[in-house]
């Protein structure tokens, strides 16, 4: 199974890692290494995760502050979004 990104997750995980990388640049190092290694896993184990806030979502907790949200599909596994908790969502 495919993951796939959808830009604005992208574009979101570029803007929390940017933001983060200004104040400790191996923090920002680290939470990408979380992250990646967290999604890397997906394809093996999709149903890994909590069931999302969203229905038909789940979520990856990959560090206190941020969330992973991301859907599965027949075909692919999307990452829907990146986001910090405190963030409203949904």
């Amino acid at each position: 199974m495919l993951v796939e990104w959808r830009p604005e997750a992208r574009e979101a995980l570029f803007e929390i890692l940017d933001y983060i990388a200004g104040k400790n640049f191996y923090a920002a190092l680290q939470l990408g290494d979380e992250i990646e290694h967290a999604t890397s896993c997906l394809p093996e184990h999709p149903y890994l995760y909590r069931r999302g806030r969203v229905p038909g979502t789940r979520e990856i907790v990959v560090h206190p502050n941020y969330l992973i949200v991301y859907r599965v599909s027949l075909e692919s596994i999307q990452i829907l979004s990146v986001l910090h908790t405190r963030q409203e969502y949904p």
